[in-house]
């Protein structure tokens, strides 16, 4: 079982990674928003744009989906550990019940399963 102060340890940790997180994938949404509006808007230069270029533009853009994708995953699984909390129900492993080691919460303070239960779930 934890305690009150435990609880609210982790709850200012995950609103902490929740605010930096959420800083950062505001960053890469306005960044993936302009690789997209730069070749919207047309090359201003005389140059004339390679294929290469263009691939290497969109793989940047995917990839940047990608993370801020991922950012966004990780959002919503930090909203539902707050929510666990707000329940009394954060640090029990949502498949078999028993309490999350303290390293397992040190490392991923919004996760929802013990290592035994991820594993098992892959």
């Amino acid at each position: 079982m934890m305690t009150k102060l435990g609880i609210d340890t982790y709850r200012k940790t995950l609103s902490a990674l929740r605010e930096r997180i959420a800083e950062d994938a505001s960053q890469l949404q306005d960044e993936a928003l302009r690789t997209g509006e730069g070749e919207a808007s047309g090359n201003l230069s005389h140059v004339p744009i390679h294929m290469a270029d263009l691939g290497t533009d969109s793989f940047e853009q995917e990839f940047t989906l990608g993370v801020l994708e991922n950012d966004e995953q990780k959002l919503k699984e930090i909203d539902a550990a707050l929510e666990r909390i707000e329940q009394g129900t954060f640090g029990r492993c949502e498949e078999c019940g028993k309490d999350l080691s303290k390293e397992r919460l040190e490392a991923l303070p919004y996760t929802r399963y013990c290592v035994e239960c991820a594993r098992n779930l892959q």
